[in-house]
């Protein structure tokens, strides 16, 4: 009855599933090489669906103008939807599935709980038990995945220049990263930015640096302050 009364939230609580298989089944490719690939497509073409469930259930009276595509964008469900866009005709890239797997683990996790509160207070309690410890580490992976998705910036140009990406997808990529760094709902993206930049500017200011490296380190941190994005 519970799964029933929330249509929307089930489908999109099977899909992020969906997801963590293909997910699984591509880091760990128990089916064989060629098969990890299909499965890579899969799962974000999974996560491309529950992206856009999300972004119906928050905007649910879409339009065509301006207006409402800004409203889109500040919306963390629209920036996964463009993701998944990105890579999912790319060659496979590893780190790029991570940030897919984990928010799909995180979400389908706080409905698993809400589907067994629903059954019973203490209905599987082993399971109960690994959901709080994915939960008590919440705050580290999220800062994983804001990790991965600064990293894969530089990951792009190198699939360019590799000849395993194309020529839109840094640009485009750059796009995603300046909505994930504006974002309202999910701050660890600027804040990785900043512990980053502070790492690097410690590091380089130790007198074993040599000059080359901290005016190398110096122009690039000037270098990508001066793209990033005004938050409100």
């Amino acid at each position: 009855q519970f799964l029933v009364a929330n249509k929307l939230d089930t489908a999109m609580w099977i899909s992020r599933l969906f997801t963590i298989y293909c997910s699984a089944l591509f880091v760990l490719p128990l089916l064989g090489l060629h098969e990890a690939a299909s499965f890579y497509q899969r799962a974000l073409l999974a996560n491309a669906l529950t992206s856009a469930l999300r972004l119906h259930q928050r905007l649910p009276h879409f339009q065509i103008s301006r207006a409402f595509l800004a409203q889109a964008l500040l919306e963390d469900s629209c920036h996964y939807l463009l993701y998944s866009l990105i890579f999912v005709n790319s060659y496979p890239v590893t780190m790029s599935i991570f940030p897919v797997l984990l928010f799909s683990l995180l979400h389908a996790a706080t409905y698993t709980k809400k589907v067994l509160d629903a059954r019973s207070s203490n209905s599987l309690p082993f399971l109960r038990n690994l959901l709080e410890k994915l939960n008590a580490n919440q705050q580290n992976i999220l800062k994983f995945i804001a990790c991965n998705e600064i990293f894969l910036m530089p990951a792009t140009v190198f699939m360019l220049f590799s000849g395993q990406g194309s020529l839109l997808q840094p640009f485009i990529y750059y796009r995603f990263l300046t909505l994930r760094y504006s974002s309202r709902r999910n701050p660890y993206c600027r804040t990785l930015f900043t512990e980053l930049r502070i790492v690097v500017e410690h590091l380089i200011m130790k007198p074993s640096c040599p000059v080359f490296v901290r005016r190398l380190c110096l122009s690039g941190i000037s270098f990508i302050s001066r793209l990033a994005p005004t938050v409100a």
